[in-house]
C-alpha cells in the first residue's frame, strides 16, 4: 500500500457540454517553485479540498516524479498518453511532457467543465516563458487569459536557493521565479525561526518590491489569494495605483542580484516615445549602468499617462514582451498625471534608467 492514497476518480461524461450564455475566458495561473518547495502539496490540497471550484490542473511531469504526478499520469507502452482525471470535488487533472499548450487546446474542448487552469511549471522552468506562451498567443487567447504567477518558497531552503552563486551570465533561478511572481507562498513556516523566516520575507522583498506574500504551513492557503489576481490585465488597475505607490526600490542583496527600481515622472507622454523607451530597454539592451553592463529587465509594470486618452493606462512587460492597455480608470480633471514604473531585474540603476526615460518621452520625435 503507498502511504497517500491517489486521489478518487470519476468518470467524466462527454455529455454535459455547456452551451448556455456566452463564452466566459478561462483565466490560468502558473504554479512555480523551487524543487522541493511545496507546489505538489499545494497541488494536491487544492485537488482534494472541497472549495466548490471546478479546476483543472495541468502538470508537467519532467523530473520530479512526485506521488501526485505517478498517481495521475497514465503512460500506454512507454509513450505518455495524456488523459484527464476528473475528481470528487469537481476538478480535473492532467498530466503533460510538453510546454501545456497542447494540453490547453485538449482542455478548451471540454468548456463547462472548470472555472480556472492551474499549470505546474518544474522546478527549474522560466516562468516567463510559460507566462509569454498563454499572454500572447493568439489562438490560445481567445479563450483563456493569463491571470497570475504564483510562486512557492521554501522558508526552510529557500535563501540558500536565492542566494547561490551561478556562473558568470547565468541568472539564479529561485530569483527568477520570485522576480517574476505576482504572489509569493512561503511555505513550511514551521519548521524556521521568526529569525530565519524574517531573511528569506527579506530576500524575497528585495528582489521583487511588488509582490504580495502569503505564509504557511503544509501549503494551505486560501485560493481566494491565490485565483483571479488579474496581474496581467486592465481590471487590475484600480489595485495597481494603490500598489504602485507603496513599492520602494530596493538594494541588491548580492553583486548581479536581481533587484526592484520604481520611479515618478509626472506629465503626459507620447505612446510613440513609450514604445521606444521600452524598446531600447526590452528589444534592444541598448540601456547600460556605469559599469556598462546591460540592464536584463525581467519584469516591467506601471500606469501612465498617455497624451490624447482620459484614462490611466498600464504598462505591462515580461522578459521582451509587452503591452499597453487603457485601463478603467479615468483621469480627474484636477489630478496632476503621472507616470510610475517598477522594473524588476539585474544591473538596474535607477538614476540612468529614469535619465533615458526622461530624454525619450520627451523628445519631439516630428509627425513620423
Amino acid at each position: 500500500m503507498e502511504d497517500e492514497p491517489c486521489p478518487e476518480l470519476v468518470p467524466i461524461g462527454g455529455a454535459e457540454q455547456s452551451d448556455a450564455g456566452p463564452v466566459r475566458k478561462i483565466p490560468v495561473t502558473i504554479i512555480t517553485g523551487y524543487l522541493g518547495a511545496g507546489k505538489t502539496t499545494l497541488l494536491n490540497y487544492i485537488l482534494t479540498e472541497q472549495h466548490n471550484k471546478r479546476i483543472a490542473v495541468i502538470l508537467n511531469e519532467f523530473g520530479e516524479g512526485s506521488a501526485l504526478e505517478k498517481s495521475l499520469a497514465i503512460s500506454q507502452g512507454g509513450e505518455l498518453y495524456e488523459e484527464w482525471l476528473e475528481l470528487r470535488n469537481g476538478c480535473l487533472c492532467c498530466s503533460v511532457k510538453d510546454n501545456g499548450v497542447k494540453a490547453i487546446e485538449n482542455l478548451m474542448q471540454r468548456r463547462g467543465k472548470f472555472d480556472y487552469i492551474l499549470l505546474e511549471t518544474t522546478g527549474l522552468a522560466d516562468p516567463g516563458a510559460v507566462a509569454s506562451m498563454f499572454w500572447v498567443d493568439s489562438e490560445l487567447g481567445s479563450d483563456i487569459y493569463l491571470d497570475g504567477i504564483v510562486s512557492v518558497v521554501d522558508a526552510k531552503h529557500g535563501l540558500q536557493h536565492l542566494t547561490e552563486e551561478k556562473p558568470e551570465g547565468l541568472i539564479n533561478e529561485a530569483s527568477r521565479q520570485v522576480a517574476l511572481a505576482d504572489l509569493i507562498i512561503i511555505n513550511k513556516t514551521d519548521l524556521v525561526s521568526e529569525e530565519e523566516l524574517n531573511k528569506v520575507r527579506t530576500s524575497v522583498r528585495s528582489i521583487n518590491g511588488f509582490v504580495k506574500i502569503l505564509e504557511t504551513q503544509r501549503s494551505r492557503v486560501d485560493l481566494s489569494n491565490v485565483l483571479d489576481l488579474h496581474a496581467f490585465d486592465s481590471l487590475s488597475g484600480v489595485s495597481l495605483q494603490k500598489k504602485l505607490e507603496h513599492v520602494k526600490t530596493t538594494q541588491a542583496h548580492l553583486d548581479k542580484a536581481i533587484i526592484t527600481v520604481t520611479f515618478d515622472i509626472p506629465g503626459n507622454i507620447k505612446e510613440e516615445n513609450l514604445n521606444l523607451f521600452i524598446q531600447n530597454l526590452l528589444w534592444e539592451k541598448n540601456v547600460k549602468d556605469k559599469t556598462g553592463c546591460t540592464m536584463d529587465v525581467i519584469r516591467l509594470k506601471g500606469l501612465v499617462s498617455i497624451q490624447g486618452k482620459s484614462h490611466q493606462v498600464i504598462v505591462q512587460g515580461v522578459h521582451e514582451l509587452y503591452d499597453l492597455e487603457e485601463t478603467s480608470v479615468a483621469w480627474k480633471e484636477d489630478e496632476k498625471r503621472t507616470n510610475r514604473l517598477v522594473l524588476i531585474g539585474r544591473n538596474l540603476d535607477k538614476e540612468i534608467i529614469k535619465e533615458v526615460f526622461i530624454a525619450t518621452v520627451r523628445e519631439e520625435r516630428g509627425n513620423s
